[in-house]
């Protein structure tokens, strides 16, 4: 077990990325936007709380115009059977640069957070692969993470860990991610609910119960003893514990089981002298900005007391495996 209960925050950052295959600029774009205004506001909250966090970033963001997004492409892309799932066709698509492109480049907002203290920056992969989807390959993901890690180190970023876009784990390509010196990874939830699937294979029926799993302990507080997990394992599994649903007025009066169910988490983490992992998206936060903020400070309030009573500390993910590493 850690010397200290752990809370730790990870964060899918994508922009429009991460939501082209399912949603449009028209009906989600002023979320995206929402989300550049909201990334200053977390790190200020983060920099108020000394909270370390992991953002895990796609490739594509690292590129602060076209001409060098499309000049630096792979030789190989993935070749999904479901061709939506592919972002290459979209790139002709974008604007010329991020002033002109806010939804699509990022490297204003990589450098902010470069510049604030106990922050990561891990990979999302480059163009936001999906690893369990049809029709793509692990060559293919292979030359995705190789770009991933090049232009993340162009931009003075070394990769250290990874979290899988739409938590699509894919146990066979782990060897890959060695060959690049990637052994942390965020894994899912020890439940039913979570375990990866594609997005032909989900269903409404699992998205309702972790849905309300939100807001009623459906599947358990989902705390981690990380040493236990990684005994006999080189590589480092840093598994999800909840992910932060965003405000919703239609779930207004629910707000308090939300916020008590988190609690009640970080409370087990706390005493069981376990790891809490709560992550989201910062365009999770690109609507209703305020009362996703407010509810995230009380999270953090929250952090504090139990860092007070219990000595529970603020890890980032490479700083979580870190403990793992010097007990191995």
């Amino acid at each position: 077990m850690p010397q200290s209960p752990a809370f730790t925050i990870s964060l899918d950052f994508e922009l429009f990325w991460g939501v082209r295959d399912h949603r449009t600029i028209e009906n989600y774009g002023t979320s995206i936007l929402g989300a550049r205004k909201a990334i200053p506001l977390l790190l200020d909250l983060f920099r108020e709380y000394e909270i370390h966090a992991t953002w895990a970033t796609v490739g594509f963001l690292f590129y602060d115009n076209k001409i060098a997004l499309q000049s630096d492409l792979p030789n190989k892309i993935p070749s999904y059977k479901n061709e939506v799932y592919s972002p290459y066709t979209a790139i002709q698509k974008t604007g010329a640069d991020e002033q002109s492109d806010p939804y699509h480049f990022g490297l204003s907002l990589i450098k902010k957070i470069q510049d604030t203290p106990f922050q990561e920056i891990s990979t999302h992969t480059y163009s936001h692969y999906y690893c369990l989807e049809e029709g793509q390959t692990i060559e293919e993901f292979k030359v995705d993470i190789a770009k991933a890690v090049e232009i993340a180190h162009k931009n003075g970023v070394k990769i250290k860990s990874i979290v899988f876009p739409r938590n699509q784990f894919n146990e066979d390509y782990l060897n890959v991610l060695k060959e690049y010196n990637i052994k942390i990874y965020r894994g899912n939830e020890d439940s039913w609910l979570y375990e990866p699937r594609n997005r032909e294979k989900e269903n409404v029926y699992r998205r309702s119960l972790r849905l309300l799993d939100s807001y009623f302990n459906i599947s358990g507080h989902h705390v981690h003893d990380i040493f236990k997990i990684n005994k006999d394992s080189e590589f480092i599994n840093l598994p999800s514990s909840r992910f932060l649903r965003p405000y919703s007025p239609k779930l207004k009066a629910f707000e308090g089981l939300k916020l008590n169910r988190i609690k009640k988490d970080m409370l087990a983490a706390a005493l069981e002298n376990k790891v809490f992992h709560l992550w989201w998206h910062p365009h999770n936060f690109g609507s209703y900005t305020a009362e996703n903020y407010a509810f995230l400070k009380s999270i953090l309030q929250y952090y504090s007391i139990l860092k007070k009573e219990y000595g529970m500390v603020s890890l980032n993910m490479a700083e979580l495996a870190n403990t793992i590493y010097e007990q191995k």
